[in-house]
């Protein structure tokens, strides 16, 4: 029988079944859901005693860890917004994301207070740190004489992430607050089933920061859908696989990159380990290489999904068995998802024909907070693009090509980096690569390909790199140079820095 929205939620399974273990620590400490759901509650009783009320924001740069859960459920069920903040980022960005979403609080790991402290206490703002440090309040105060039973006048709260897209500052994504009593929001049901993660007792394994949108959004749905959350801290790619096989884990997120990263390890290590357990390897985040994905499914299974969308909204999804029947499209519209492709006037462009990608969601409409001129740009009547290029197929499925700020116009020719970097990837002796567009007084740009080789690699990988790209690419398309470095710029969650590359040759 399907499972009804307000039949799920993390309270609801503290209530009928209270020892069920909830999340497991990086140091491995095992938390049930009666433990998550009381403090949980505390600190929702302790936000309305420093006077916080719905529609105020808390504020957090923290690892990831049981405090990243606690809050997200007490400014849930509390009418709060919450803003995780990418606990790599420079003072001054920490303090403009603080200063912009008007943190009423801000919680703070121990170790990250000397980074976080002056720009906090200049703003005067209440703020907590995880296991103490001089002159912050300690956050287990918060905890100290409040009950732990459910607030009353529950109220739903949102996420309020913060997406730094190609240039100025970071956007504050915010949508309304709804008024009604917290639980799944019901698309989440059609999204999830989509992806093979269904309600009821699962493992999910987090391999990425929880302040990113993906990873906190699967590990927080995952709990309200009765799973255990497993936290994992910087995991190598041989340790993914012992996690998979210690804790049966039934279904993770990750980045093409560490698909590609765990297909290098040598099949007698791949092979050591128990995955018969996976039922979602969910995938996201940029272009996975057609042969890379491949690969994944021989080997895994067909239990990769992948999905299309952004902080701003999830909008397609597609299994293995679909995937293999079209490779290269990253999935289908969801029910309540509508996709068009525009060219540069705005008029809706024909199947097979690439151009600007634009969506609405089916969840509620949002703004770039305080930015209304970000907010209407990136709208065309109640649809909205990220930057994505791509096409249809005549039954409405997306392919991607790249985003439209990566695209090199080369000669008068559109070259897609993602097209590029898949062929080099495709080498066996290629750890990582990127492709960006160089200066070239003739062609206006020309092809650059930027590779980190494996490791045991010989002389002459240019010379062999350029001939294999030959073999896959039109002559247009292959790397006019290719450079070796020994590695590449990645976010956390393994997407690539394509802007640090570009700097040292466009000058900054």
């Amino acid at each position: 029988m399907p499972v009804a929205a307000d039949e799920l939620g993390l309270f609801t399974t503290a209530r009928t079944d209270p020892d069920r273990t909830a999340v497991v620590d990086v140091a491995g400490r095992a938390v049930s859901f009666a433990q998550l759901a009381e403090r949980a509650n505390q600190l929702s009783h302790a936000f309305r005693s420093l006077g916080l009320r719905p529609g105020d924001c808390v504020a957090a740069v923290v690892h990831n860890g049981l405090p990243f859960f606690e809050l997200r459920l007490a400014t849930w069920q509390s009418g709060l917004y919450f803003t995780p903040i990418n606990h790599h980022l420079a003072e001054p960005e920490i303090g403009y994301v603080v200063a912009n979403c008007e943190a009423g609080v801000v919680v703070v790991d121990a170790a990250l207070t000397a980074r976080c402290g002056p720009v906090l206490e200049a703003a005067g703002i209440q703020r907590f740190a995880v296991g103490g440090a001089p002159g912050w309040r300690d956050y287990e105060e918060l905890f100290h004489g409040q009950p732990s039973t459910e607030p009353p006048d529950r109220t739903a709260g949102e996420l309020m992430l913060y997406t730094s897209g190609t240039t100025g500052r970071p956007k504050g994504v915010r949508r309304a607050l709804t008024g009604r009593e917290p639980q799944v929001p019901p698309h989440y049901l059609d999204f999830m089933a989509r992806l093979d993660i269904v309600p009821g007792r699962g493992l999910h394994l987090v391999l990425s920061p929880l302040h990113h949108a993906a990873p906190g959004a699967f590990a927080f749905v995952g709990l309200n859908f009765g799973h255990t959350v497993v936290l994992s801290d910087r995991a190598t790619p041989e340790q993914v696989l012992q996690l998979v096989e210690e804790h049966r884990v039934t279904s993770t997120f990750t980045v093409p990159t560490v698909l590609h990263r765990l297909l290098r390890l040598p099949a007698e290590v791949r092979e050591r380990y128990n995955t018969s357990s996976l039922r979602s390897v969910v995938h996201a985040g940029a272009p996975c290489p057609v042969e890379v994905k491949h690969r994944c499914i021989e080997w895994l299974g067909p239990v990769l999904t992948e999905f299309y969308g952004a902080t701003e909204g999830s909008v397609t999804a597609v299994r293995s068995s679909e995937w293999l029947t079209r490779p290269g499209t990253v999935g289908y519209p969801l029910s309540a998802a509508e996709v068009r492709i525009l060219d540069e006037q705005g008029e809706p462009l024909p199947a097979g024909e690439v151009g600007a990608v634009y969506f609405r969601s089916g969840i509620t409409g949002f703004e770039y907070f305080k930015d209304p001129d970000k907010t209407a740009a990136a709208r065309h009547g109640d649809l909205i693009t990220v930057g994505d290029v791509g096409y249809l197929d005549e039954e409405g499925w997306l392919f991607l090509c790249d985003r439209r700020t990566d695209l090199i116009l080369s000669g008068g020719v559109n070259i897609y980096p993602a097209e590029v970097e898949a062929a080099l990837l495709a080498h066996p002796e290629v750890a990582d690569a990127a492709v960006i567009g160089v200066p070239d007084e003739e062609w206006g740009q020309s092809v650059l390909g930027i590779v980190q080789p494996a490791p045991g690699t010989t002389g002459g990988l240019a010379d062999r790199l350029a001939e294999h790209c030959r073999e896959r690419l039109a002559g247009f398309k292959v790397p006019r140079r290719i450079e070796l470095v020994p590695d590449l710029p990645r976010t956390d969650t393994g997407k690539l820095l394509r802007r640090e590359l570009r700097a040292s040759h466009w000058g900054g």
